[in-house]
């Protein structure tokens, strides 16, 4: 890279460290350091929440998914907006979790169900976790090796060492400082900085890698592809694998299902003011995404381009000579995007792109270690202790468990060989844990017949029909691509690998089909085991066990049917309401638009042309304009929640006593040990 964008790297993380060094001071208790001491406002929330999504790890899923789909994935996601819609607006799950007070998930289930489901929650959701999060250093390391041209190996005292390996080091090693300094305070602060500086970037690039291709050269490469495999038609591409209707509809299923269920950040979960706050942080948040939705699709799009058109096909051999270099098939599938850009990014925005990715590698690999560490502490390791920690125990047990997971993680991705696209790994990996949890959750939160014995069956049914997945998808690929070629051609084994050269399902849907199972076993075991209904009002705070104000402060006066259709109550300020219907009806008009143009096609087909206009106009310059002006609310209203949160944080008295740990008053009395066994129902 060239001086200018070395030195557009390191501005921003000058002010990063110099953060986070000042945050450090306001950790106090280990609700400070866990959740922000609950504190934050909806712009921070939304703002550090989706610096997750900036990271290398997502953004190579990314250019797998459209260098499959192209645009057409963004057709059916359309589908997704109703579901979206759902969670955000009802603030389904987040607002009664953010009720309940609990620090972790599998906090509340110990609240809701008992001790023993808490532990056995705990440890296999962290198990899940890291795994799941085991693979995203290693993807990111190897990225930053391709995308900044570096030699694949060094020598260091005569020995070769992978230049990723050294990379993946300090990109866990700065999360680390990061994370431990101030917990989910110096996330919060950092995060939301770092996501407004992003938030910049991600138009200047855009509007830059516009300048660099011409949509005549997009256009050609856009549909100059086989049939059924169409980048920019919908209603063509039924050839296409993993990426495809389906796949959206499994989606639309699973999200609404594992609402809140994965924890890689669920710290910020528990972070916000009030519920109120929580739910507003995710509607704002999806208002936010329009900018970097529209860079990973710019560069997505020039980057395939650049790879596949005549005028760029010297430029494009060189990348390929590259790519021939590695030796591992899938790592060379994944870093053929990092090796394009590195040679299509002008002086600038190359240096604006590796902040923005730098930036997210290490916000996203802080926010999982500090999620994972801390329910390792919180939900397998201080629940069984007879003496509880003082406040310093804790701070640096908590401590530790982050620095564990990062050991952990960089000796598997360091070990670990990937087969699946990330997206589809992700999605399987997630299903251990989200295959039972999300029932469990939802009936936790909503049905009071819900009991123990059910939450047990269905968490176990669905995690051993996905790692059951794991095990046969790894376990046919270890069969197939290892063994087979040293079997003779005669024997019956690979005669029968041959009559199933693939396993039939992908991550995606064996996660649908062990969620599916699950719920049908949480609701008819809990039918058959519930004596009394849960005391509901007790698990939330509601009603005569209140202990917080339920209002953010703007009370409106009077609601009016049509806000309580979209989910608006009393507790929306006007400028909350705006924006909330704002979102709806911008949704809505999208979702009504995919509806009926999807009937005007099956009645009278139009030209890939149209549809590669129309894709030029609603995915690009639509979203850039809309990115442009989000940027200038988000900068402003996080700049306001940020002022607020450190106000919060100085007059306010750290409560000492809210570590985390459920007492006695505090659990269903039907699942107290008394009850003879976790699995006495109710």
């Amino acid at each position: 890279m060239h001086f200018v964008d070395w030195m557009l790297v390191a501005l921003p993380f000058i002010l990063i460290i110099g953060l986070a060094l000042y945050t450090r001071r306001y950790v106090r208790s280990v609700a400070d350091f866990m959740a922000g001491g609950r504190n934050a406002g909806p712009y921070v929330l939304s703002t550090a929440t989706s610096e997750k999504l900036a990271g290398a790890a997502l953004f190579v899923a990314t250019f797998e998914q459209f260098a499959k789909a192209g645009f057409t994935i963004g057709w059916w996601s359309q589908i997704l907006v109703p579901v979206g819609l759902f969670v955000a607006i009802t603030g389904f799950v987040i607002y009664r979790y953010r009720q309940t007070r609990a620090l972790t998930l599998a906090q509340f289930f110990e609240m809701r169900y008992s001790r023993r489901f808490r532990f056995f929650a705990g440890a296999l959701g962290f198990l899940a976790g890291i795994v799941n999060f085991g693979v995203i250093p290693a993807v990111g390391a190897r990225f930053f090796v391709y995308f900044l041209q570096l030699p694949a190996a060094v020598s260091l005292g005569g020995v070769s060492i992978p230049t990723y390996l050294l990379l993946m080091g300090c990109f866990l090693g700065a999360s680390i400082i990061l994370t431990t300094l101030g917990g989910q305070i110096t996330i919060l602060v950092t995060d939301c900085v770092e996501g407004m500086m992003s938030q910049i970037f991600y138009v200047v690039i855009a509007i830059a890698m516009l300048g660099v291709f011409t949509w005549p050269q997009i256009h050609h490469v856009l549909l100059a592809q086989p049939a059924g495999q169409s980048l920019v038609n919908p209603f063509d591409t039924f050839s296409t694998k993993d990426f495809n209707l389906w796949f959206v509809l499994m989606l639309a299923f699973l999200n609404i299902y594992g609402t809140m269920a994965w924890q890689n950040s669920h710290a910020f979960n528990a972070s916000a003011a009030t519920p109120h706050d929580a739910r507003m942080g995710g509607i704002l948040g999806r208002w936010r995404y329009f900018a970097s939705g529209v860079m990973v699709t710019v560069l997505a799009m020039c980057t395939l381009t650049f790879l596949q058109h005549p005028d760029y096909a010297a430029g494009a051999a060189q990348v390929q000579d590259a790519v021939n270099q590695i030796a591992d098939a899938k790592t060379a599938q994944q870093m053929h995007w990092s090796i394009a850009l590195s040679h299509i990014l002008p002086i600038g925005i190359k240096g604006l792109l590796c902040t923005v990715l730098l930036m997210g590698v290490i916000s996203g690999d802080g926010m999982a270690m500090h999620s994972w560490g801390s329910i390792l502490v919180q939900d397998v390791i201080v629940p069984f202790r007879k003496r509880p920690l003082s406040v310093k125990q804790h701070l640096l047990f908590l401590r530790l468990a982050i620095i564990g997971v990062a050991v952990f993680a960089y000796v598997f991705g360091a070990l670990f060989q990937q087969t699946d696209k990330l997206f589809l790994w992700w999605a399987l990996t997630q299903a251990i844990f989200v295959g039972g949890a999300g029932v469990a959750i939802i009936g936790g939160l909503y049905w009071s017949r819900g009991t123990t014995t059910g939450a047990w069956a269905g968490m176990v049914t669905g995690s051993l029909l996905s790692v059951g997945g794991i095990a046969l998808r790894e376990g046919h690929t270890f069969l197939w691509g290892t063994l087979a070629p040293h079997w003779g051609a005669q024997a019956f084994g690979a005669s029968l690998l041959k009559r199933f050269p693939e396993f039939p399902l992908n991550g995606m849907e064996i996660s649908f089909y062990a969620t599916l199972v699950a719920i049908v076993v949480y609701v008819v075991v809990s039918l058959f085991t519930c004596r009394q209904p849960h005391d509901m009002d007790r698990l939330l705070n509601r009603g005569a066990y209140a202990v917080e104000p339920e209002d953010s402060g703007h009370a409106v006066k009077k609601i009016s049917w049509m806000h309580r259709i979209v989910g608006i109550d009393e507790h929306f300020s006007r400028s909350d309401r705006w924006v909330t219907l704002g979102l709806f009806g911008w949704s809505l008009f999208w979702f009504i638009l995919f509806v009926v143009g999807s009937v005007v096609y099956l009645i009278h087909p139009w030209s890939d042309e149209t549809w590669s206009l129309y894709w030029c106009i609603t995915s690009i310059w639509l979203p850039l304009v809309i990115g442009v002006l989000t940027t200038l609310w988000f900068t402003i209203g996080g700049v306001h929640d940020l002022r607020l949160f450190f106000r919060r944080l100085r007059t306010e008295k750290p409560d000492l006593l809210d570590d985390g740990v459920v007492h006695a008053d505090e659990v269903n009395p039907s699942a107290m040990p008394s009850a003879a066994s976790d699995t006495r129902s109710r």
